[in-house]
């Protein structure tokens, strides 16, 4: 087999004594491998069809780097390749990842990963044992019956040889190694005095950063000679309306104090309603109300209007969804206020949603936040003019929900905004 991925320079087996009793060091885990973000129709733990080419140039793309960059843990995905999953790939896991790339580290599973191997899941538990470690998962993650699995791997093992002890020495090796350099045996707990550090100033700025280069300017103005923002900060009075406005809950998304997320102010930070107010004159007149009304509208006398719609956080499969429209009937409100005022709209999301081309028309600037998660601020910064956009499209923003699958380069590209589109408040950015 022909691998198009240069060799990565390993790390691991270069670190020195430095890295060991330096302690504010973690150990990073790269996932998930591979091609768990191209599944079909974006299915979770779905298959992603393509061929050898097509998952090296794109989907293994980044995993030559981050080995090369030290990472010791790599995370197979729950997704499959062309059917076959990834927990029971020799040729991915072995073949490609251990052979081809010179990965020194260890594959660990995902959350009952290996249970995947069979239907009913972990029905034929020693069936999914046995084809994930001798696929080359070295580290199994069993969160509940870890008795069953010790006994039925070493019946496996020691019984019926159907995995070698060859095969569970060299899964030995590579967790002992990855200890030994990380000084795991030394230092087997995390130094409490390190608490103080997470979130500290220094986080705080970096996250900013992060958010404020993430941003996507998708529309500013109905014509290009009249942008619309950056916004005026001494406006005289300003609406601020939708779902998001003020739900730092809903900018973090899933995965954050709880698997799925949550509403509210469930973690230090600042709302985009927060920033706005922040970020204007003393003078200027906030109004937030996140469902207003026709009579609110037309009465307000408002020189412009933000409003901020959104998905509301998930992970994984409860994300999964066939109707990809803005939650809370986005588009209705969008319009009963782009109607009567300038408006900019503010999508916070982890994917495009569908924007209707009538909905579009009557906007004055669109922008994709994506999940800013605590750090409103640094949003409100792009819209005053502090900073400009520098963000581009990470994937295709689609028209309509049955357009997916949809990949620059394919046959009748025909999307909303293309792949790696995005504007400055002065100029697009070439693409």
């Amino acid at each position: 087999m022909h691998l198009s991925l240069h060799m990565p320079t390993n790390l691991l087996l270069e670190m020195g004594p430095s890295l060991v009793i330096r302690r504010e060091n973690v150990l990073a885990c790269a996932k998930h491998y591979v091609g768990g973000g191209g599944t079909h129709k974006g299915v979770n733990e779905g298959n992603t069809i393509c061929s050898q080419d097509d998952l090296e140039r794109i989907h293994m793309k980044p995993y030559p780097d981050c080995i090369s960059q030290g990472v010791a843990t790599i995370m197979a995905s729950f997704s499959q390749w062309n059917g076959e999953p990834l927990h029971a790939s020799h040729h991915l896991l072995t073949e490609v990842l251990k052979d081809k790339l010179s990965f020194q580290g260890f594959v660990v599973s995902d959350w009952e990963g290996i249970d995947h191997l069979c239907e009913p899941r972990g029905s034929d538990y020693r069936h999914c044992i046995a084809q994930a470690v001798n696929a080359g998962m070295d580290m199994v993650m069993i969160p509940f019956r870890f008795e069953k699995f010790l006994e039925d791997l070493v019946f496996l093992v020691v019984e019926t040889g159907e995995i070698p002890l060859s095969r569970i020495d060299d899964a030995v090796e590579r967790i002992l190694r990855v200890k030994f350099v990380f000084g795991v045996f030394e230092h087997p707990f995390s130094d409490p005095a390190l608490l103080d550090v997470i979130g500290c100033k220094e986080h705080r700025l970096l996250a900013r950063e992060a958010v404020r280069k993430s941003l996507v300017l998708l529309k500013n103005g109905k014509n290009r000679k009249e942008p619309f923002l950056p916004l005026a900060k001494n406006a005289k009075r300003i609406l601020i309306a939708g779902t998001h406005a003020d739900n730092i809950g809903y900018q973090c998304g899933g995965w954050t104090i709880s698997w799925h997320g949550d509403s509210g102010k469930i973690t230090p930070g600042t709302s985009i309603l927060e920033a706005i107010q922040q970020s204007v004159e003393v003078e200027t007149e906030v109004v937030y109300d996140e469902c207003p009304i026709d009579a609110t509208i037309e009465a307000g006398k408002f020189s412009y209007a933000v409003v901020v719609v959104g998905e509301v956080p998930y992970a994984q499969s409860l994300g999964d969804r066939t109707d990809l429209s803005i939650p809370f009937n986005g588009s209705d409100l969008i319009t009963r206020v782009a109607s009567k005022v300038p408006t900019l709209v503010i999508v916070i999301s982890g994917r495009p949603l569908v924007i209707e081309p009538q909905v579009l028309e009557k906007v004055d600037a669109l922008v994709a936040t994506w999940l800013p998660g605590s750090e409103g601020m640094r949003v409100a910064d792009c819209l005053f003019g502090d900073h400009d956009f520098v963000g581009t499209l990470p994937v295709t923003w689609f028209r309509y929900d049955e357009q997916p699958p949809i990949n620059i380069g394919g046959a009748n590209y025909d999307p909303l905004f293309p792949f790696g589109y995005g504007l400055k408040c002065s100029k697009a950015i070439e693409i």
